[in-house]
């Protein structure tokens, strides 16, 4: 599982930083996040998501420290509902990942502030949205590329 979570935030920010795909790239290191909490204690959870956020921030220059607020709340709140969705079945595991990227694309929105955010229909109700159906395939995909792999340990 943490080589999952590894692999999503080094592929997050190669997609992103060193091929330059920033909107066409699913959001990996959110993905991760998501992956990592169902795992650890709500303490753990919001401090991976603080370091997830805090290394989203360091290429932020408009909104500086509204990533990082987002993916601590995201962490702990994770970590604290990760029972609402037990198990690996396709549907619970696609409403966490969708729910997860959505729920931090409005965290970051109300952080970022009247000055720089976008208007809301647009940028959560259409954009977070879509992106947030991108997340949740690529999350149920890596978790069915674990699954199996664990099956084939066995």
């Amino acid at each position: 599982m943490w080589t999952a979570v590894f692999g999503l935030a080094f592929l997050h920010f190669l997609l992103h930083l060193g091929l330059g795909l920033d909107d066409v790239a699913p959001d990996l290191l959110t993905a991760a996040l998501l992956l990592a909490v169902r795992e650890v204690a709500t303490g753990t959870a919001a401090g991976i998501g603080f370091v997830f956020g805090l290394l989203l921030d360091a290429f932020s220059f408009r909104a500086f420290g509204a990533n990082t607020v987002a993916m601590t709340l995201l962490g702990a709140a994770g970590a604290r509902t990760r029972d609402w969705f037990m198990g690996t079945s396709v549907l619970f595991m696609t409403a966490y990942f969708f729910l997860g990227k959505w729920v931090k694309d409005l965290l970051h929105w109300v952080a970022v502030g009247e000055g720089v955010r976008e208007p809301f229909v647009r940028s959560i109700m259409i954009d977070s949205s879509l992106d947030a159906v991108y997340a949740a395939a690529v999350g149920v995909i890596v978790v069915a590329i674990m699954g199996a792999k664990s099956e084939s340990l066995r």
